[in-house]
């Protein structure tokens, strides 16, 4: 993610991270110090500049978390809102895969997409209207990748004319500082600026947050959730030549299994809970493929209105988290305390998607003698709410 239009550029960010790139005894300082931030920030300020301290500190904050994206973030140049918007190395190597030959990289941001399609050998133009970005995905792409191209340039300037070859675009998602943006429209560049780009290129693709508001916004498109160990992370509307035959995939990673279709091509069987419990990825779910799913699998749902699927078998399918049916009780708490009051769990995960339960409240009023993990589920089942006592398999 990074800024595709801004007006009012500020040099001081630019001008403090070279000074920082050209300070390396600060980050030796940082290593070995010890004690409270404020007790760090006072030993640092009498040999370094304060605002050269305060950046140190954050850059290594920042990198420290981004070690979850990335093998190699503590080596990173980053900043706050691009490290949280930013494509983690798993799911930017997962889209780069489409690309080949010149690819525009817009709203590049710290640049990991652009350094995931450059190690696929993609020939990347990155452009961002933001110098600090521009020079952290020049900087990060020295450790991340083969040599990219980096510019600091608006995508929406006159002069920028040049529409061959594909597109890869992550707009930014932040209506302010700290509220992130939900409908499309509120991103910049917005949803006609997008629309316009899936016109003008010859293909490529939009990061979308698996929240946004994006059915029906942008037409003969394949719209891509895909989700990492068992966590939606993002929608992609691939356009063009990169589009795929039907309207709607979701993929899991890291596994790589992916299923595409239409939402309204298969309906699933309703069936009474059978010995198991399965929960659907939530990019299955998101991509409206769960009756898809089941019926690829041989499950049925446990109710029209309910996500949950049932068998009598495993599957082998890294979009379903498999759950071994103990019980299904009502959906009273007397129930509920009484079965536990004589079990052996002692760790209880207590899930549900639609049926209204305050999780802490229950949890309090549980008796849990044993020493067992124990999951407790909350379905409609056949038109009716229970609760399901269930093992994870």
């Amino acid at each position: 993610m990074g800024s595709v239009a801004n007006p009012g550029i500020d040099w001081r960010e630019w001008q403090t991270l070279h000074a920082l790139r050209d300070t390396p005894a600060i980050f030796e300082r940082l290593q070995e110090s010890t004690g409270s931030e404020l007790q760090i920030q006072a030993r640092l300020r009498k040999e370094f500049p304060e605002t050269l301290v305060r950046a140190a500190i954050s850059l290594q904050e920042l990198r420290r978390k981004a070690l979850v994206k990335f093998t190699l973030g503590d080596q990173l140049w980053l900043d706050r809102i691009g490290l949280e918007q930013c494509t983690s190395e798993l799911v930017a190597a997962h889209k780069s895969a489409r690309f080949a030959g010149l690819v525009w990289d817009f709203c590049t941001g710290i640049g990991s997409d652009a350094a995931a399609l450059a190690r696929h050998g993609c020939e990347v133009v990155t452009v961002d209207a933001d110098p600090a970005c521009s020079l952290r995905a020049k900087w990060n792409a020295a450790i991340l990748s083969p040599d990219l191209s980096p510019m600091c340039m608006c995508a929406l300037a006159e002069d920028m004319t040049d529409r061959s070859g594909l597109l890869h675009v992550d707009p930014d998602r932040r209506v302010t500082q700290a509220t992130r943006a939900v409908r499309i429209e509120d991103y910049v560049p917005g949803l006609e600026q997008l629309q316009s780009w899936t016109r003008e290129f010859d293909g490529g693709a939009i990061k979308l947050s698996p929240a946004a508001n994006f059915g029906g916004k942008f037409s003969d498109t394949e719209i891509e959730l895909v989700s990492v160990h068992g966590e939606c992370k993002e929608a992609t509307v691939w356009f063009g030549r990169l589009a795929g035959q039907k309207p709607w995939r979701a993929t899991a990673l890291p596994s790589g299994e992916t299923l595409a279709g239409e939402p309204m091509e298969a309906v699933a069987d309703i069936r009474p809970l059978g010995r198991y419990l399965f929960d659907p990825d939530p990019a299955i779910v998101r991509a409206g493929l769960v009756d898809l799913l089941a019926e690829q699998q041989g499950l049925a749902r446990l109710d029209a209105a309910e996500e949950y699927l049932t068998g009598d078998s495993l599957v082998d399918s890294a979009f379903v988290r498999a759950f071994e049916v103990e019980a299904e009780l009502s959906n009273n708490p007397k129930d509920v305390r009484a079965y536990y009051r004589t079990s052996q769990v002692g760790q209880l995960e207590i899930k549900c998607r639609h049926i209204p339960v305050d999780i802490d409240r229950l949890r309090k009023q549980l008796d849990l003698p044993g020493k067992e993990a124990g999951v407790l589920i909350f379905a409609r089942v056949s038109g009716k709410a229970r609760a399901v006592v269930a093992r994870r398999v």
